[in-house]
């Protein structure tokens, strides 16, 4: 693969990270929610938006750790990845949930980025596994839950 090759792929997959063209936006799908619908879930609908919002996070979060630490260890499947509660504790509790989605996620762009960081080499305290495959799991995860946080939003009322 040539170096223009490699940037271009770079460029693709922080592209596909940060989400847009096809699919929404992060900040788009998660501003102006109102607070008293941040727990409720629709009639028929497995999620809450907190439900999803936090799910994102710690999947986002394994993601990253896995991708980037050997001594990392990855929570139970599945109540590790998915929150105790269907709405927020309080407004911080969201709060800080958004910010460290968006704190992880920039840390995957920011590793994808570096061209030091072969994305094709194996990941030594994996079973096979690559950057390129750990950032396309991870925008198609998002894209994935984001998809459903605007079908959560509609259901609600609270999607334009």
């Amino acid at each position: 693969m040539t170096k223009d090759h490699e940037k271009s792929l770079r460029r693709h997959l922080l592209e596909l990270l940060e989400g847009g063209s096809a699919h929404a936006k992060f900040d788009d799908v998660t501003k102006n929610l109102p607070a008293k619908l941040r727990g409720a879930k629709p009639a028929k609908f497995p999620h809450s938006p907190w439900m999803l919002l936090e799910h994102m996070r710690l999947a986002q979060w394994d993601i990253l750790e896995f991708s980037r630490n050997a001594k990392h260890v990855s929570p139970p499947w599945p109540s590790g990845y998915w929150p105790k509660t269907e709405g927020p504790p309080n407004a911080a509790a969201w709060n800080k949930s958004v910010q460290h989605f968006r704190r992880d996620l920039k840390a995957m762009q920011k590793l994808v980025a570096n061209e030091k960081t072969d994305v094709f080499a194996r990941i030594p305290w994996g079973d096979g596994q690559t950057i390129l495959r750990e950032a396309l799991l991870l925008a198609d995860h998002n894209a994935y839950h984001l998809g459903q946080m605007v079908d959560v939003r509609r259901l609600l009322g609270a999607w334009k």
